[in-house]
């Protein structure tokens, strides 16, 4: 594990730099007093590495030194060769660039670990889009790119979800971030972390101005940030429902982020019992999708928005019917059954 280690400090350094103490030993997972001493085996096998101090310090190789490494182990070969979300390398105008650094690192693989890397690269398939995703609008993302890779702020109109207008917004961007086949930049808008999801950016503008991003903070650090207030958002309703067994599936893949937890199921009953959370109350109504496979039992102000809901779809619907003057009943269904 030493020589792992060795390695890896001195790929980081060639890569980046000059790198403090305490970011090697957070990054490898060791104490800063470890690295120190990794340090010194480096520069007493013959590598011009020293460590600076004081707070602008850190670990650095000699100015020039460069090593070509090609000791992949077996796992580190194959591991290059399982790209997840894939497609993010097409919108990212990557594609290419991605199949000619792949042959390229091919070739520089050890002889012995070339056909595993080449069998991986056949039998795994990493597709990060949901199921029955629908279309998706495309995005344009060079100005962001750009933006991103240049470090300069952003002029944004963004159209945000449940608004007609889009708002202007002047940011500093932190880098794009792909989750689930969806791309969001992520940036600072008046020094505070910010969601913007790209397909709902109407136009981007790259202004002259540096990027103004708040010491200290990468973006690792603002997504994390981020993700937590989406998925961890107080203030909520919990909800308790009873769900028909044959529905339970489908009900676990459509509901997965709002459970609470997992559905109480003792493999016997018709009915069970499931926990959900809502950020309002009145986003019960997506259990509507369900019908009357799916019953609110708890709290009672949930029951009375789902029934509201319902006898509001009753009454478009009755309307409708109004309307058209329709009144020859049930259409047919196949072979003279009637529809539903």
């Amino acid at each position: 594990m030493k020589s792992d280690r060795l390695l890896s400090i001195l790929l980081l350094l060639q890569t980046r730099g000059r790198v403090p103490a305490h970011e090697l030993a957070d990054r490898l997972e060791v104490s800063v007093r470890t690295i120190y001493r990794d340090v010194e085996a480096l520069s007493a096998s013959g590598v011009p590495v020293y460590a600076e101090r004081g707070r602008h310090g850190g670990i650095e190789l000699l100015a020039g030194f460069r090593t070509d490494v090609t000791g992949l182990t077996a796992d580190e070969s194959r591991a290059l060769f399982i790209l997840a979300a894939q497609g993010a390398h097409a919108a990212l105008g990557l594609d290419a660039a991605l199949g000619s650094a792949l042959r390229k690192v091919m070739a520089a693989l050890p002889a012995p670990h070339r056909p595993a890397a080449e069998v991986t690269s056949r039998r795994i398939l990493v597709d990060a889009t949901r199921w029955k995703s629908g279309p998706q609008q495309s995005v344009d993302l060079e100005v962001l790119q750009d933006a991103v890779f240049s470090d300069r702020r952003l002029r944004l109109r963004y159209r945000h979800s449940g608004r007609r207008e889009p708002c202007t917004y002047t940011v500093d961007p932190y880098g794009l971030v792909a989750k689930a086949g969806v791309w969001y930049l992520v940036a600072d808008r008046r020094a505070r972390p910010q969601l913007f999801r790209a397909d709902r950016v109407r136009s981007a503008r790259l202004l002259d101005d540096p990027v103004r991003r708040r010491p200290g903070v990468e973006l690792a650090d603002a997504w994390e940030v981020l993700r937590r207030q989406v998925e961890e958002r107080d203030g909520g309703i919990d909800v308790t429902v009873r769900v028909r067994r044959e529905r339970l599936d489908m009900f676990r893949r459509m509901f997965a982020s709002d459970l609470t937890a997992l559905p109480d199921d003792d493999g016997q009953s018709d009915w069970v019992t499931a926990g959900l959370t809502y950020p309002v109350l009145r986003a019960v109504r997506q259990l509507l999708a369900f019908s009357d496979q799916v019953e609110v039992l708890d709290p009672p102000r949930a029951r009375a928005e789902l029934l509201a809901g319902a006898r509001s779809v009753a009454a478009l619907y009755e309307g409708a019917s109004a309307g058209t003057g329709d009144d020859q009943g049930e259409p047919e269904g196949p072979e003279g059954t009637v529809g539903r």
